[in-house]
């Protein structure tokens, strides 16, 4: 994962029991109609960008270490970002990194996707540590999706470790994305492309998520190609666009889900939302909220609802690094969210 001091706006980064809503599969990207007017503090234009207020949060780069125990942390600096001009695998894993025990060619299809009205958990799980993917994985209602972030990217090999953890969450039917900086439409395509292939071969994801999205109009072709290419790569791929606020309502041909807030509870509090959105079912929208106290978290649950959130993460971390673990109030997290299905 990006190490890094987000430049632009406040972002948005799901979990459901099988019995209840379970994780997404690729959904028609078209919008619908009827859908529950969008509750916020502001509009902007259809079709415009709705412009957030906060900055957008780095998040560490894990340096695996084939003798890590299951409960260390990552390492990684906060305020390192990502370079478009790195290798196309990512930064070198360290010397040593454990050989892989397997190497899957096809991920487990996600099962079918929830109901629009069923507000999910996910996790952006950027860390290395094996307790936390664990914790989040064994939480019943499970999450939705996780985020897979090797090194800034997939790295320079498979790494075994990762690749348990992600058979182990797929099993539990979790859909499992790999991580993609985009740096707002600087990296070379090609250079992204050989990071969704590398996530294929060697983690068998279930999907992609590309982080620092340029949200205008004018970058379109650019996530237009990277869409088809993960399609082409990753059979029923799902793909998240983390934007940082509401895009170009264009880009919602080229996701199934855009990540439009990530932010703190108080600068969520006087969020806007743009009046194209109730176009389109909750499902296609997700946000993260850190800095949330737990007295805040049903309230902020039912607000990010209201806006029309249907993958939500909150999270008690602030700065430096609101993603080093899961919040103190996980497993209630899980249940506060779920209670919309």
């Amino acid at each position: 994962m990006p190490a890094a001091a987000r430049l632009a706006t406040a972002v948005v980064l799901t979990g459901i029991a099988a019995v209840g809503c379970g994780t997404i599969s690729a959904v028609s990207l078209q919008p619908v109609a009827g859908n529950v007017s969008v509750v916020a503090s502001g509009t902007a234009s259809a079709g415009g960008s709705a412009k957030a207020s906060t900055t957008r949060k780095g998040k560490p780069s894990p340096s695996p270490s084939p003798t890590a125990s299951r409960s260390h942390k990552p390492s990684g600096s906060a305020t390192k970002k990502p370079s478009p001009s790195a290798s196309a695998t990512g930064d070198p894993a360290p010397s040593g990194s454990s050989a892989p025990t397997q190497t899957p060619s096809q991920a487990p299809p996600p099962t079918d996707p929830p109901p629009a009205d069923c507000q999910q958990s996910f996790v952006p799980s950027y860390f290395y540590d094996g307790g936390l993917w664990d914790q989040a994985i064994d939480t019943s209602p499970t999450p939705s999706v996780m985020f897979l972030n090797v090194d800034n990217g997939p790295g320079t090999g498979p790494v075994s470790h990762f690749q348990g953890l992600v058979q182990t969450a797929q099993q539990h039917g979790i859909t499992v994305l790999g991580y993609v900086s985009t740096v707002y439409a600087t990296v070379p395509i090609a250079q992204v492309e050989a990071q969704i292939a590398d996530y294929k071969a060697w983690y068998g994801v279930n999907g992609i998520m590309l982080d620092l999205t340029q949200g205008e109009q004018s970058a379109l072709s650019y996530y237009q190609t990277l869409y088809d290419y993960i399609h082409s790569e990753i059979s029923g791929a799902i793909i998240w666009l983390n934007v940082g606020a509401f895009p170009d309502s264009s880009f919602m041909s080229v996701a199934n889900v855009i990540m439009v807030f990530e932010g703190s509870y108080a600068s969520f509090e006087g969020d806007s939302v743009p009046g194209w959105v109730d176009q389109y079912p909750r499902n296609r929208f997700a946000q993260v909220i850190y800095d949330t106290p737990e007295a805040d978290l049903s309230t902020a649950a039912s607000v990010a609802w209201s806006r029309q959130a249907g993958y939500l993460f909150v999270t008690d971390l602030g700065d430096p690094n609101p993603y080093a673990a899961l919040p103190s109030y996980w497993s209630t997290e899980a249940g506060t969210v779920a209670a919309t299905c």
